[in-house]
């Protein structure tokens, strides 16, 4: 094969790929369990692949607990055409990442013209992002990045074309449509990007793009939306109306825009660049629409469950492939140069230089600009990769995002009762019922209509299950018992788990474990006494020895010993 007749973006997104298997295969810790959050959707998609619909637990109603809905639906599928969940998550998420990173630098390249050096450094950015860890994790937020990164290249083709045709209008209203499919939030982005749109073109020359895009989400939108009515019986997904409760939050705004702002850092100097002049000023203000619009979104709803602020992530492409074409329109409005060196080049254009001293001067260029690049590329590469030591809030290396989690050990445990009926009421509503298998009350509500509705758990409703184990996370021990403060009970975590702790308490249920490396910081697990394997239960968790904590990965200690009896 000769080299020299290949494409060079060729070659480059050959490299990009590359990239990304070396990176992923030598950094990228594979050999993980599912995180907390990720197992939810895990189980979800188990559910639907085996022929029982959406539901949380098997024979139960529907419940749209996975917000993350074609994704669901996408690894169903490929479970069912034999792949075990994890393959088909993670190889969503890792063929979605690859997808992106290709969009990224073709996106640059033959729309904006970008020089090959910026392309590639744009995508390669990317690769070294937090995109893989999400994969690693079983997060299917990579697939929503991608449907992101497809609509916006549309919306910049769009910007640029004078009358473009009918095909190109409807591939951008369905690549929207599919991105709201895939996340709710993606029907806010949609339409962020339209607006975007708009203020390129102007309302005139965007009334057909407008109608389309309309007719597109009214009809085939406006049918799932009645379909997933009628199917859940709510309007919304599940988690909204237990996160998004509280109406406007401010703390979740500025988190959310903080996020956006650590995520794409580098570029953010493009944009402060671009309000050099009026035209740039405009063309900064479209592409920050999408960017600032969907991180402010995030204010309608708490942060809970934003690993590594995948909430945030599908800003990252549309900032890659936003920030090229602010410096490359110099002040007299000439594409494709380039007005940061604008001044430069001005400079030596105006000398009257000899042919030899010329010749020195470009070759110097050369190599000062080689090395400044080389140099930019590193620091690029190590601030994306430094994005990683920032997963979890408790991550203790930027190798490895989480630690060994009990809870892990233990739903493995719980496995071997599967079948027979029984009935877990747990705040961590992760790892434990999709691995054990068990029929699950999410006592926090993100998967429980009636708790999510409802604001909070009740007496009654654990009456109805009347759970073989009621298991929660909170921050006392038999060591340092509970505070019943008015404050403290007015915080509805506090108040959930001294609800679960009383009705344990009062119903003969036995104090089987304390599990923490802190009195501090415990996981309780409360076991009925008047069933069948009770008694086998009490004593294999009192006696579980590989219970190792998530927040740091060492052994814990059973606080239950301590209790006074």
């Amino acid at each position: 094969m000769n080299l020299k007749k290949l494409s060079p973006d060729l070659l480059f997104s050959v490299l990009l790929i590359i990239s990304t298997l070396y990176y992923s295969f030598t950094f990228i810790d594979f050999s993980i369990p599912p995180f907390e959050d990720a197992a939810m959707i895990m189980r979800y998609s188990q559910h639907l692949a085996n022929g029982h619909g959406i539901v949380w637990n098997i024979g139960e109603a529907p419940v749209d607990g996975a917000t993350d809905f074609l994704f669901m639906v996408a690894s169903a599928a490929l479970i069912k055409l034999g792949f075990t969940v994890g393959q088909a998550v993670r190889g969503i998420g890792f063929a979605s990442h690859i997808l992106t990173v290709l969009i990224i630098y073709f996106t640059n390249r033959k729309i904006h013209n970008g020089n090959i050096p910026f392309s590639f450094l744009s995508g390669l950015y990317f690769v070294f992002g937090t995109g893989l860890s999400y994969v690693s994790a079983y997060f299917g937020t990579p697939f929503f990045a991608l449907a992101a990164a497809s609509t916006w290249t549309l919306s910049l083709i769009l910007m640029r074309q004078q009358n473009p045709n009918l095909w190109l209008i409807l591939a951008f209203s369905f690549s929207g449509l599919i991105t709201g499919l895939i996340r709710p939030e993606g029907v806010i982005l949609a339409c962020l990007m339209l607006l975007s749109i708009i203020v390129m073109r102007g309302l005139k020359n965007s009334i057909s793009i407008i109608v389309t895009f309309g007719i597109v989400f009214l009809t085939l939108g406006g049918s799932y939306f009645l379909w997933r009515w009628d199917y859940f019986g709510y309007p919304l997904p599940n988690p909204f109306y237990k996160k998004g409760d509280d109406g406007w939050k401010w703390n979740t705004f500025w988190i959310s825009l903080g996020n956006t702002l650590r995520l794409s850092l580098p570029v953010l100097f493009a944009f402060i660049y671009a309000f050099r002049s009026k035209e740039t000023t405009k063309l900064a203000i479209a592409y920050l629409i999408p960017i600032i619009g969907f991180a402010s979104a995030f204010g309608l709803v708490s942060d809970e469950m934003n690993y590594g602020a995948r909430f945030q992530y599908a800003t990252v492409p549309i900032a890659l492939m936003s920030w090229i074409p602010l410096t490359l329109i110099g002040n007299a409005g000439r594409v494709g140069s380039n007005a940061l060196f604008e001044p430069y080049r001005d400079h030596m254009e105006q000398k009257q230089l000899s042919g030899q001293v010329r010749s020195d001067v470009v070759s110097l260029s050369k190599g000062v600009n080689f090395i400044l690049l080389i140099t930019l590329a590193m620091s690029l590469v190590f601030y994306s990769w430094y994005q990683n030591c920032h997963l979890a809030l408790y991550q203790q290396t930027c190798d490895r995002p989480y630690e060994r989690d009990g809870r892990l050990e233990m739903a493995r445990m719980l496995a071997d009762y599967r079948g027979k009926g029984y009935v877990i009421a747990t705040t961590e509503a992760g790892l434990l019922p999709y691995y054990s298998g068990w029929t699950a009350i999410d006592t926090w509500g993100l998967n429980d209509q009636f708790i999510a509705h409802n604001g909070k758990i009740t007496v009654e409703y654990l009456d109805e299950y009347k759970p073989h184990i009621i298991m929660f996370h909170d921050f006392y021990s038999p060591l340092v018992p509970p505070k019943l403060t008015d404050a403290n009970l007015a915080q509805r975590w506090f108040s959930m788990t001294i609800l679960l702790k009383t009705y344990a308490e009062e119903n003969n249920y036995v104090l089987a474990a304390v599990f923490g490396d802190s009195p501090y910081d415990t996981h309780y697990y409360y076991v009925r006494n008047d069933f069948e394997d009770s008694k086998r239960l009490i004593v294999q968790i009192s006696q579980f020895r590989n219970y190792f904590y998530p927040t740091t990965g060492k052994r814990s200690i059973n606080y239950a010993e301590f209790q006074e009896p």
